[in-house]
């Protein structure tokens, strides 16, 4: 799969469709997109490293508690990620690596601020040609 997220526009928020080979690639894809919405990741460097475990009822429900673990990090521990690496995703678990670096105003600009991970419009979806989902953050 060549394209691995867009952003989208929606009123007052940003939505971002990812895309993904697997349902681990799709997981990556949208871990990037959404630090892609903070801060160039061209400028963030594999310096740190955060264990991410999270759980939820739904596979779309595990998308946003995802998301919202990395956001956690990010407001709480000042945390910028650019890769990412799915350890496991069994059912609705998933366990992965999260590498960056701590914010750094000197080296990264903060492109936008996201408040929160939403439900709106939230899908994750099988297809043909693999897998694809939907989030919209409130900015």
């Amino acid at each position: 799969m060549s394209k691995k997220y867009e952003f989208i526009e929606h009123t007052a928020d940003l939505g971002l469709k990812a895309y993904g080979a697997s349902i681990e690639e799709l997981f990556v894809n949208a871990a990037e997109g959404f630090f892609d919405v903070i801060v160039s990741p061209k400028s963030v460097e594999e310096r740190e490293e955060r264990v991410i475990e999270v759980e939820a009822e739904a596979l779309d429900e595990l998308m946003v508690s995802w998301l919202s673990e990395l956001l956690y990090i990010h407001d709480t521990e000042k945390l910028v990620f650019k890769c990412f690496e799915v350890k496991r995703l069994k059912g609705n678990q998933v366990e992965a690596i999260a590498r960056g670096e701590l914010l750094d105003p000197a080296r990264h600009e903060i492109k936008t601020g996201i408040k929160a991970v939403t439900y709106h419009q939230l899908y994750v979806e099988e297809s043909e040609g693999g897998w694809e989902t939907q989030v919209i953050f409130d900015i």
